[in-house]
């Protein structure tokens, strides 16, 4: 059944706002799941946070060109069929598909954008799930930045008394 000129332009103004709305867009290729598996993959990813839609590849990039973010580096991944994912975390729905193939390939990768960074084929999957995200990322700098302080501070604490006595006097023969 074909989509009327309204119906589309209603489609597409719901994808331009998940696509405004999240960080974190996943494309999968489904061709060729049954309906039974592909029903499964969409509960496993419900139950993760990400919301799965099946989409129109012309449609979808319509929204992509009038959204404001640049999805470019994935329209020439809209090809097939085409399921399109939501997440606002960064590694859910690269989880889900592991975990739900197993040794199978489907639903295989297409593309993924992840905070304007793009990943194209299945082959970036590892590559996703390995990335950092921007809360471990923050947790690594802080860390960085606490280690200075934390080697003073235990400095200090070891034999502190002398340490300290010894730092009070040379401060106060300079003064």
């Amino acid at each position: 059944m074909a989509m009327t000129k309204l119906e589309k332009a209603a489609e597409v103004a719901e994808l331009v706002d998940k696509l405004k709305a999240n960080d974190f867009v996943y494309l999968a290729n489904t061709n060729g799941m049954s309906a039974g598996a592909t029903n499964s993959f969409r509960r496993m990813l419900f139950q993760n946070g990400v919301e799965m839609r099946m989409v129109k590849n012309t449609l979808l990039k319509i929204a992509m060109e009038e959204c404001g973010k640049d999805f470019t580096g994935l329209f020439d991944t809209l090809k097939g069929t085409t399921c399109v994912m939501f997440s606002s975390v960064q590694k859910a729905p690269a989880k889900a598909l592991s975990d739900f193939r197993g040794k199978a390939d489907m639903p295989s990768l297409k593309g993924a954008w992840i905070d304007n960074g793009v990943f194209v084929g299945d082959d970036k999957l590892k590559e996703l799930l390995s990335l950092k995200t921007r809360e471990e990322l923050i947790g690594d700098v802080i860390g960085l930045l606490q280690s200075p302080a934390k080697n003073v501070i235990s400095a200090l604490q070891s034999n502190a008394g002398q340490k300290l006595a010894g730092l009070v006097k040379a401060l106060e023969e300079r003064a």
